[in-house]
């Protein structure tokens, strides 16, 4: 499995893990009232578990498993990188996890500006996976 995958699949389960962590801390407080400013995790909680885990998730099986094309390059006398650009992908993996912490940790913060940076983030994340993945998707035979 390639490094990249291992790392957005570790960092997925790291925000799954926090996430139900918030949610709990949230659940028990509504039968144990213990701080009412508990709710302000309620955006970070939706974010790591949707975005964080979930796209991420994807993501990272998604670079694992998507086609490699093998590119005999002469100059080099090698072959190219068979996953395409790398930095793209790499990229994605830093973009998301800011735009997750930004986006989420916005509710807590009370700043409208960190939701739209993270939220922007993420936008900047996915167009940055689809342009890595783009060249790996080719109909069949060829």
């Amino acid at each position: 499995m390639p490094k990249l995958s291992v790392w957005m699949i570790r960092a997925s389960l790291l925000h799954l893990s926090v996430g139900f962590t918030l949610g709990g801390l949230m659940l028990f407080n509504k039968g144990v009232p213990v701080d009412g400013q508990l709710w302000a995790l309620l955006p970070l909680h939706m974010e790591m578990l949707l975005i964080g885990w979930l796209v991420q998730l994807a993501m990272g099986a998604a670079y694992w498993i998507l086609p490699r094309f093998y590119k005999y390059v002469a100059r080099e006398k090698t072959y190219a990188n068979p996953r395409g650009n790398v930095r793209l992908a790499w990229a994605t993996f830093v973009l998301l996890n800011v735009g997750v912490l930004l986006a989420g940790l916005a509710g807590w913060w009370g700043g409208g500006g960190a939701r739209i940076a993270g939220r922007l983030a993420e936008g900047l994340a996915a167009l940055a996976f689809a342009l890595h993945a783009w060249p790996r998707i080719k109909p069949a035979g060829t």
